[in-house]
């Protein structure tokens, strides 16, 4: 009985190796979900590399243009917002200036008055002369009357426009902070673009840099200018310019003269022909006359992308002038190096 129980008293060892293998597994298991010791990913390709550039480069001009759409609002809030500040100070200035009057014509009153006007009548040695003088009484009464209320008409007016002043703030706050937002966002794109292009040798870095546009077209070389007419003087007048801008950087939310983004570039071209063009790419697509793509011109805004994010200038022989992206400077491409969307005659 005693060894029996002694027996039963001894440590099992097999079921604590069989917790610790179970224990072991289920570390392994938790690790590779959490990210840990399981096999890394493969490195990129070159191929993979600038696929995968490209689609930065791409993803940040599509919310350039939000930026550059948040940033003519913002513009327009302010200016807007300075007008009302200066008509809330001019309506101010001129409430003083009637509260002032209001407040001398009943000085005068106060000072005329305290005595009632029967006992001034009965007291008055030239009865007819105080009658006369009771009838301006009673006009200059109704002219406060009519002070009292154009002051009160003045004061609501002050505060619509203080009112309006305010909405205005909290119009251009918002379209600040949609700044913010958008900035933030084509920064990171940008930088992570950096970060893969030079992961990248020297030499393909350098190739991919000198390389296509966006959809890897081969960069040709500009039709010889003026060439090919252009439909009218504004079109020549906005291609020629396009030819000045040629070699000079791409910088995002940049309008020229030394630096431009797509839509910066279009919209500053047209502007020196006297065309007043919106700032972005899916406002310029509204400002004209829609053309076929048999039927393109110089001039000729042409589209690309389903969201219409890439905007260039058409210069004849299937190329055009643009913008491509941060690194590329203002060059020459062929209207077929992207996924064409629209095209739009300004003028």
């Amino acid at each position: 009985m005693t060894a029996l129980v002694a027996s039963h008293s001894k440590p099992q060892p097999r079921p604590r190796r069989r917790a610790a293998g179970l224990l072991a597994l289920a570390g392994a298991a938790s690790a590779t979900a959490l990210g840990g010791p399981a096999q890394a990913e493969p490195p990129m390709t070159p191929a993979q590399t600038k696929a995968k550039v490209e689609k930065l480069y791409h993803e940040a001009e599509q919310v350039t243009e939000k930026y550059n759409g948040a940033k003519e609002k913002a513009g327009k809030a302010e200016e807007a917002l300075g007008e009302l500040r200066d008509e809330a100070a001019r309506k101010t200035a001129a409430l003083n200036s009637a509260r002032n009057r209001l407040g001398s014509l009943a000085t005068r009153q106060y000072r005329s008055g305290g005595v009632d006007p029967s006992l001034q009548l009965a007291l008055s040695s030239d009865p007819d002369s105080y009658l006369n003088k009771a009838a301006l009484a009673e006009r200059a009464g109704s002219r406060q009357a009519t002070a009292v209320a154009g002051l009160a008409g003045q004061m609501r007016a002050v505060e619509r426009v203080r009112g309006a002043a305010s909405a205005k703030v909290r119009e251009l706050t918002a379209a600040e902070e949609r700044l913010r937002g958008h900035k933030k966002t084509i920064e990171g794109k940008l930088a992570e673009a950096r970060r893969l292009l030079n992961s990248l040798p020297a030499d393909q870095r350098d190739a991919l840099l000198r390389g296509g546009d966006h959809g890897g077209g081969t960069v040709s070389r500009a039709v010889p200018r003026g060439s090919i007419k252009a439909p009218n003087a504004r079109a020549a007048r906005a291609v020629a310019f396009a030819y000045g801008a040629l070699g000079k950087p791409y910088v995002w939310g940049a309008t020229g003269p030394n630096a431009f983004d797509c839509s910066g570039l279009t919209q500053a071209a047209w502007r020196s022909a006297g065309v007043a063009l919106p700032r972005t790419t899916y406002t310029q697509v509204n400002a004209g006359t829609r053309v076929p793509r048999s039927g393109l011109a110089p001039g000729d805004l042409v589209f690309f992308y389903g969201g219409l994010s890439h905007v260039g200038m058409y210069i004849g022989g299937g190329q055009m002038i643009h913008a491509p992206r941060p690194g590329a400077p203002v060059r020459v491409a062929p209207v077929d190096s992207m996924p064409f969307a629209a095209a739009v005659r300004p003028a």
